[in-house]
């Protein structure tokens, strides 16, 4: 009797176990669940996709009023709004300062955002190294704050190359060029970066 109902519990855990892995994701199939909220973002918002070498050919510019995204290899969409007023371009060792909207595309909800704080900028360094840029948060903004982690999404730095001190960016930042967070869990974002200065 006593080997029955051990039989009986060793089936019931095995049994247990086995559908709480069943109700887990893979991997490839968060992944396929991010591309298809992307898809169903950019189609939600009549968002018209052109490629790089498109964008290159338009001198590096977005049609706004045909809310035009330009898409990168790495998987980041951008439109540049505002392309800044400053005289030169973002250059290595410049301190970026900007306001931002981080929304979470796929709880389609608005995650993270410095518009409501006046004085409440986040701050990083931007750097570069031969072919790649990095990007470190100073204490005390919004994304240090929220995530503990000064690296800047990798998403976040491509516009820099294209623009100068007060422009404005939109940006679809796919899992994995986003933060931490985005990374660890595969969640995209959109990013309303306005305001990006030069300190």
């Amino acid at each position: 009797m006593k080997k029955l109902v051990s039989l009986f519990l060793l089936m019931l855990t095995c049994g247990l176990a086995f559908q709480a892995c069943s109700d887990s994701k893979t991997y490839a199939e968060m992944l396929e669940e991010e591309k298809d909220a992307i898809n169903n973002f950019i189609k939600t918002n009549k968002i018209k996709v052109i490629s790089a070498s498109e964008f290159e050919k338009n001198d590096n510019k977005t049609n706004v009023d045909e809310n035009e995204y330009v898409q990168f290899s790495n998987g980041v969409y951008m439109q540049i709004v505002n392309y800044g007023t400053g005289k030169d371009s973002i250059k290595s060792r410049d301190v970026i300062t900007v306001r931002f909207v981080e929304y979470d595309i796929l709880t389609e909800d608005t995650t993270l955002t410095n518009y409501a704080w006046p004085t409440w900028l986040d701050v990083f360094d931007y750097t570069i190294s031969g072919t790649t840029a990095y990007g470190q948060f100073r204490q005390g903004g919004l994304m240090y704050y929220n995530y503990q982690s000064s690296q800047v999404p990798e998403g976040w730095l491509v516009p820099l190359q294209y623009i100068k001190s007060g422009a404005e960016v939109k940006l679809i930042v796919p899992s994995k060029v986003g933060h931490t967070n985005a990374m660890q869990y595969v969640y995209p974002f959109y990013y309303h970066l306005r305001r990006i200065q030069v300190w």
